[in-house]
């Protein structure tokens, strides 16, 4: 793998791929020292010009426990706020010796051209672009759906058969277009219900189906109910009348919760905006996946970093014995 920039590039080998990785990584996480070896040498930099703390601090947890060097970078107090060049910023951490770059950025798109540039030599992770995509979210969500459902049994496992209904803001969400993708790749059915203010103004050409009732959605019977933080800092008009309205109408509350079928699964990308698109009693029931997600997040995102790094030279050594 050179890249890891959209869902939308994996095909269903190389996503259940990395999900299988992941179970290996997650299973070192048991262990009483988690840290591999595998990465000792590399440098890994995460460059973050969108604030983040959990994309952010998952990454970093993942390069450490495969004992690569991790550079943050924050873009805020750097030189980029005097004006430095998304160039030039890509050409010193060559210069550095950087062997993968983790970046989240504000303009969709810039993982791609930063991958595309030429300006270095490096690995490029998206960790989230503007509106476009966040695919390790994307990863970790299947992941979570997948050992849920199957448990120990999940390896190997694609969703084929299971129904994933994603609920909210779909219009300013890259975790919902990257699901979207890979969550279909991997044969799952999806619905995406969201005010109609929230939905992108086409997509005709997205393999899902669309419709604005939350009651309606939850009376199909999802296997899992994946909600959306409503993204009030990349609001610049009223997409909803008041934040009340939206939680009455589309947030996910106790009665809510308690329509869904019993083996259901809640998920949330987090961070929540409790009592607004989730309710205290949903994020916090045994339905809820969030704090397995953020776990799960550290496995994926450790098989994306060997897979980008390290798979190479592995397959090169099995080959030669």
């Amino acid at each position: 793998m050179r890249h890891l920039l959209d869902t939308k590039d994996l095909d269903r080998r190389d996503a259940l791929r990395i999900l299988d990785v992941a179970e290996d990584m997650a299973a070192t996480q048991q262990r009483e020292v988690r840290k591999l070896p595998t990465l000792r040498g590399k440098t890994v930099v995460n460059l973050f010009f969108e604030d983040s703390t959990r994309t952010r601090i998952s990454f970093e947890a993942a390069a450490k426990r495969l004992s690569a060097d991790v550079i943050n970078f924050s873009a805020k107090g750097s030189s980029v706020s005097k004006g430095e060049s998304l160039q030039d910023t890509a050409q010193t951490l060559q210069a550095m010796g950087a062997d993968a770059v983790v970046i989240r950025h504000g303009a969709s798109g810039a993982p791609q051209t930063l991958a595309g540039s030429g300006w270095i030599s490096a690995g490029v992770v998206n960790a989230g672009d503007g509106t476009h995509a966040h695919p390790t979210q994307a990863l970790l969500d299947a992941f979570t759906i997948r050992k849920r459902f199957f448990g120990e049994a999940s390896r190997g496992r694609d969703l084929a058969g299971l129904r994933v209904t994603i609920v909210g803001d779909i219009l300013h969400s890259r975790v919902a277009r990257s699901n979207v993708w890979l969550l279909t790749t991997l044969g799952a059915e999806v619905t995406l219900v969201a005010p109609p203010t929230l939905v992108p103004q086409d997509v005709s050409a997205w393999p899902v189906r669309v419709i604005y009732d939350l009651d309606e959605a939850i009376a199909a019977g999802p296997d899992a109910l994946m909600m959306l933080r409503i993204q009030l800092e990349r609001m610049n008009a009223a997409y909803f009348p008041t934040e009340r309205e939206y939680s009455r109408t589309w947030g996910l509350d106790a009665a809510r919760l308690g329509a869904l079928p019993a083996d259901s699964i809640v998920l949330h990308p987090g961070p929540m905006n409790r009592g607004m698109e989730i309710s205290t009693a949903a994020a916090d029931s045994p339905r809820s996946t969030v704090l397995e997600q953020v776990a799960n997040g550290v496995s994926v995102r450790m098989a994306v970093l060997y897979l980008l790094l390290a798979g190479e030279r592995t397959e090169a050594e099995e080959d030669g014995r």
